[in-house]
Formats: C-alpha cells, structure tokens, sequence
C-alpha cells in the first residue's frame, strides 16, 4: 500500500484527505508539522506517531514554508524515496521550493477536489530509475589564482549526493591538493595515490576503494584524498590516473575531480628523459577521461583575465567533452554595475561562452564551513551559493528526463508567458 502524509495544519488537513480518499487513495496519514519537524531534525527525539506515518510513505504534502519545508525535511524525504509535495501560493514559496529542486508549490485555494487529483497526479509520476548514463566523471578545473575549485567540487558532490547517489570525491591536484585540509579529513593514510597503484597493478576494485576511502558523512560521499606532500606527485601518472577514475566511475553514480590549475603539455622539453613522469599529467589525465568538465573563474578583472588565457589550453585538452563554464563569487564591488552582463560579454567577445553560470559571493557561508571543515550545504543550507550549486546540478550535471516536473525560476516563467497566449475574457451572452 502507498501512504500519503499530510503535514498541514487544520482544517485543510482533514478537508483534503477526506477528498483524497473519495479519489481512491489507499492510505492516508496526518502528521502535525511541528511533528514532523521533530521527526526529520537530527539530534531530536522523533514523534512516534509522525515516523510511523513517514515509513513506506509514498508523499509528504507540506506548506512551502521556512517552519516545514527544511533543508532536514528535504534529507529525510530523500533519504526513504519519499516525493515531497509543497503547497503555496506567493512568489516566496516558490523560491524556496525551487532553492530544494521540487515542484512548482500547488495552490491550497484550489477546490478541493482539484488539489486533491494534483497531488495524486504528483504523487504517481514515474521517476526514471538511473541508467548507464548515470555513471559520470565531472573534473572541476579553473585557472591559477584560486578561484574556487575546491569549494565549487566540494558544493557539487554534495549535491550531486542528495536523493540516494552514490557520489565519489577525488582530489587529483598534484600542486595543491586541498580536499582533506577543507573537510577536515585526515590525507596520511591512503586516498586517490594509493588508488592510482591499485589500478596500475589492476587490484582497484570496489571492495578496495571502499578500504581507501573516507566517507563524508551526513551524504553518500566517498572522498579520496590527495597526496599529503607536493613531492609525490610522480605517483599520479597519466595511465594510472585515467584507469584509476575509470574504476570509480563503476563505483559510484558520479565521480567529482578536482583538478590543478596547468594545463602545460610540454614538460618534455626541459626534460631529458621524454618517457618520464608529468607534473600535469594528472590534471590532464582527469580532463581527458571527464565526461562533463565544470571550468571556474573567478568573478574579478584578474580571475577572468587568467581564465581567458588559460580556456583555449583546457578546450585543447577537453577535446569534445562539454564544458560547464562556472563564475563565482560573483558581486559588484570587483566589477562594477551589472556584473554579471559585464562578464558574460567578456565572455562571448573574447572566448565565444555564450552561456555561463553564475554563483554568487556568500563570505558567510563559505567562512563557517572553512571554520566546522564541512561542506557549505550541511553548514549553511539556505546559502545562496548551495541555491546557485543546485540549479547548476539540476540543469547541466543532472538534467530531468523527459516528462519531469521543474522547478519553476523566474526566467522560466516568463518565456512561458510569451509563449501562452492570454485567456479570452468570457463572453456575457449566455
């Protein structure tokens, strides 16, 4: 039997199960939202009766509201393959459903009955379950300058974990690794170099980067560190590494890399043996194998500068796989007015990107998860930045299948208006 939980308060709660099972739902349960907050938030003892209500439950119907639709009640519906279905009817309900990727908010005015078929009608739209496809190799590269890899890899597997994926994150950086140093996770015992021999000597299977790998914690995210000293950076050769990301790439459902910042392929001439080992030929190596590579630039006159001279080396080394150009810490004060039309006419003027995404500057956020070595999304959930991170996710990394329901955006909404002409007003004769 499917469940329909209605966290709503009274007298909808009561109005609409009772249109629900006249529609012919098997099972209805009413949960109080103050209940279900307490069920969902970790660290609190759960009411009985709401998680009794949510186990096997098939919808949670709540208000689009700060007080029930969390970022905890988000993780739990994720968790247990529960669809959530927000109710709402002014523009901040459905910012704050599309800041979670969900639904366009149903109206609570509506007659009953119709409210009662669209959460049905939500409730049983099919969800593609994950195909070969899914299996993908994302590399975060972005200039010298720091322009914020590490935090845009860390942000997107967190990401990229939410529903139930299996997500792996690995720091192939041989200049500069700083995965381990941001999460707070040990880089002296084993991580992405010992992966790298395993998978030389053709013993990297998943039982062994189950052994080599840290979990994140709080998300399905394997990390594997990168190398703890700048010397070792013979270990990340170019075979092992492409090999090495293959075996995650049949691990896990995504595999985030981040990379390092050159993209130089011509060490051999200052070197005399032409056969030995590339400092860049894990970056290069990881470019290579990707199946989608996410370029960062910082959102300032020398952050764009460099990008621009380093993005024809990175197309060169990409070679066909698309690139996912990504501006952040975007805000006036580096730029000027209109920042973002600024950077994107550089953009298209001097390197043909006609589109980029945009994240915006969150000091806040992104100093309290430096401080807890945590990812922005579990420190700070209603960032800005985690918002921008998900539409990224949402529409490049994991675009829905055909027949998904959006969330709705502003600019969505207003090609829509173009494009749907306006109801006639109803003639008087009768």
């Amino acid at each position: 039997m499917t469940r329909i939980v209605l966290a709503l308060g009274q007298p909808l709660a009561s109005a609409l199960a009772a249109e629900l099972a006249l529609e012919g739902a098997s099972e209805i349960a009413l949960v109080e939202p103050a209940h279900l907050s307490a069920t969902v938030s970790a660290g609190r003892d759960p009411d009985e009766s709401a998680a009794a209500a949510l186990a096997g439950a098939a919808a949670l119907v709540v208000h689009a509201s700060p007080e029930t639709l969390t970022a905890p009640a988000v993780a739990y519906a994720d968790r247990h393959g529960i669809r959530m279905v927000p109710l709402g009817t002014d523009a901040a309900a459905g910012r704050l459903a599309a800041a979670f990727g969900l639904a366009v908010p149903l109206a609570p005015t509506l007659p009953l009955r119709d409210l009662a078929r669209a959460v049905l009608s939500a409730r049983t739209a099919a969800v593609p379950a994950p195909g070969p496809a899914a299996s993908r190799t994302i590399a975060v590269w972005g200039p010298h300058g720091a322009p914020g890899r590490t935090t845009v890899a860390i942000s997107l597997a967190t990401e990229l974990a939410r529903g139930g994926r299996h997500v792996a994150l690995v720091d192939a950086d041989s200049h500069a690794p700083a995965i381990a140093l941001s999460l707070g996770l040990p880089d002296e015992g084993p991580g992405f170099a010992v992966a790298c021999r395993q998978a030389e000597r053709g013993a990297l299977d998943e039982a062994e980067l189950q052994r080599i790998s840290l979990p994140l914690g709080g998300v399905d995210v394997d990390v594997l560190v990168g190398i703890n000293r700048p010397a070792r950076w013979p270990e990340l050769s170019a075979a092992r590494v492409t090999r090495a990301l293959a075996e995650c790439a049949g691990w896990a459902e995504h595999t985030v890399v981040d990379t390092g910042a050159s993209l130089e392929q011509d060490e051999e001439i200052v070197s005399d043996i032409l056969s030995g080992p590339r400092r860049n030929a894990a970056t290069l190596a990881a470019v290579a194998s990707a199946d989608r590579v996410v370029a960062v630039l910082s959102a300032d006159p020398v952050g764009v500068a460099r990008f621009l001279r380093a993005y024809p080396d990175l197309r060169a080394a990409a070679g066909r796989t698309p690139v996912t150009v990504v501006v952040n810490r975007l805000r006036a004060g580096t730029v000027g007015l209109d920042a973002r039309g600024q950077i994107r006419r550089t953009l298209e003027r001097y390197a043909d990107i006609r589109d980029a995404w945009f994240l915006p500057e969150d000091r806040r956020g992104t100093d309290a998860a430096m401080l807890a070595a945590r990812p922005v999304a579990e420190v700070a959930p209603r960032s800005a930045l985690v918002a921008a991170v998900r539409r990224v996710v949402g529409a490049e990394l994991v675009p829905p299948a055909p027949g998904d329901i959006l969330p709705s955006t502003r600019r969505a909404r207003r090609r829509e208006s173009r494009r749907t002409p306006a109801p006639r007003a109803a003639s008087a004769d009768v």
